[in-house]
């Protein structure tokens, strides 16, 4: 999504404070090797093959063997049982998978963030580091560390709240949520700072295309759906907070004779949206943890949302 020259003049593509685009982006790197570490300790604390001796030994159960058996206490568990490359669901709940029951009933509220670190497999994670690095790095390059670190913590959180609102029978992992809420910040940047847009309206179609088809992907079985959408709103409205841009001749304005100066630094609307934003994140994480912590569930309000995670076909079943 190419900008037009904001300054005005000089090289095209440099806009100092208006784009950022000359910061280095590290923190995004460092959630990735967060997001790895946390894997390897997953891992770790799995211990196949210990795992399933305990099992045989107490149950009389062979359910197979390891996958890449050479990796010792580090090697998957077999695939009837996590076909992504993965520990167990018992491990992932250990060490602080999403669980309804221990956040609401045993005071575990640390899960809501604990749970965007971890992931269900090797496959999962590396799909999840991969667009973690094609979208975070730009945007930490145009808006610096602090605001994209703010925008993927809270939407990581903002879709752990919405998940465990509707699903309260299973465990939930994974970095989507606050993935799909730098996908949410992006589409409400967009729109904020529209004027300084080249190619806007292709740009526009292909953000909401994007977005659309990884929305249309989660209505599959075994996928938080839940946790994209929780994401992808509390992003989309901290776009609207965090990300706006300058408007036209404000960063070149004591070279603008004096009529010509904006007066101020924003325009009306991103004042107007960004204030709008922010009640409705305030308001939504207070509504949405008052609900949680009194035990709601969120299907008995609304039987058709479970369409929203999951659409079941001759093909496969969805969890009730």
């Amino acid at each position: 999504m190419e900008r037009e020259d904001v300054e005005g003049g000089g090289d095209k593509g440099v806009h100092s404070s208006a784009g950022r685009s000359n910061w280095v982006s590290w923190l995004i790197p460092i959630f990735v090797l967060i997001n790895i570490a946390a894997f390897v300790v997953e891992m770790y604390v799995n211990n196949c093959p210990k795992r399933l001796r305990d099992r045989e030994y107490s149950f009389g159960v062979d359910d197979g063997n390891c996958v890449a058996r050479f990796l010792g206490r580090f090697s998957f568990q077999p695939l009837g049982e996590n076909p992504l490359f993965g520990p167990s669901s018992s491990a992932l709940d250990k060490i602080g998978a999403l669980n309804w029951a221990k956040v609401v009933h045993q005071n575990q509220s640390w899960r809501l963030i604990s749970c965007i670190w971890l992931h269900a497999g090797l496959i999962h994670l590396l799909v999840n580091m991969l667009c973690l690095v094609v979208i975070g790095i730009r945007l930490e390059q145009q808006f610096g560390f602090v605001r994209i670190g703010v925008i993927y913590l809270l939407s990581g959180v903002g879709g752990s709240i919405l998940s465990s609102l509707f699903i309260q029978n299973r465990i939930s992992v994974g970095a989507s949520g606050a993935l799909f809420g730098l996908l949410g910040a992006m589409l409400s940047e967009l729109i904020s700072n529209w004027s300084i847009y080249s190619n806007k309206v292709a740009a526009l179609v292909t953000l909401v295309v994007i977005v659309v088809i990884n929305l249309g992907l989660g209505i599959l079985p075994h996928v938080n759906n839940f946790a994209h959408i929780g994401g992808f709103l509390t992003g989309f409205l901290l776009g609207f907070i965090l990300l706006p841009r300058p408007q036209l001749g404000w960063i070149g304005r004591d070279n603008l004779p004096t009529h010509a100066r904006p007066r101020s630094k924003y325009k009306a609307s991103q004042y107007v949206l960004g204030l709008l934003a922010l009640i409705l994140v305030i308001s939504g994480f207070t509504v949405g943890l008052v609900m949680l912590f009194r035990g709601e569930n969120l299907y008995n309000r609304c039987h058709w949302c479970r369409y929203a995670n999951c659409v079941p076909t001759s093909k496969w079943k969805c969890d009730e």
